[in-house]
């Protein structure tokens, strides 16, 4: 058994969809709530960003402003960097929904990877179409293309801690 960069243990095996089918079922479903909780989440985080940059503006006139350009870009990318690569290896959005990502060989994401992860999602939705996510009707593990393309893989935290 070896460890992942937490130290925390990880297994050599894949997660099988075959002989573990409680790892997947509802994911994609609870995948859609959660995306829809952690959109919240963001644009609340953005607004109050927005009035500490507004008020750092006037301190700075208006040089802070300039922050405003990237200010959307940088709190979403912040926010899953920190959440979904961080210990809890989930969003808050996918810890209400009880689910967790790993990668395919059991080793919690980390937060360069789970940038990758939000920047490939919204590239392939915007320059492929959201028809993009219909790969999941044909995964076992009922994985995006974008956890394809990482290997990472999104399974029910309950059902991963039993």
């Amino acid at each position: 058994m070896s460890a992942d960069y937490s130290g925390t243990p990880v297994r050599e095996t894949v997660y099988d969809p075959f002989t573990r089918p409680d790892l997947f079922e509802g994911v994609r479903t609870r995948r859609i709530f959660a995306f829809f909780v952690d959109v919240i989440a963001i644009s609340i985080l953005i607004v109050v960003a927005a009035v500490v940059v507004g008020f750092l503006g006037i301190f700075t006139l208006g040089l802070a402003w300039l922050a405003y350009a990237i200010l959307a870009p940088a709190v979403a990318l912040l926010y899953i960097a920190f959440t979904l690569g961080g210990p809890e290896a989930a969003t808050p959005g996918m810890r209400a929904m009880g689910l967790e990502m790993r990668l395919w060989y059991g080793a919690r994401p980390y937060p360069l990877l789970a940038t990758m992860h939000a920047l490939i999602f919204w590239f392939s939705i915007s320059f492929l179409t959201p028809l993009i996510l219909l790969v999941s009707l044909f995964s076992e593990r009922k994985r995006l293309l974008h956890d394809i393309a990482l290997g990472t893989v999104v399974m029910n935290s309950g059902a991963l801690e039993r």
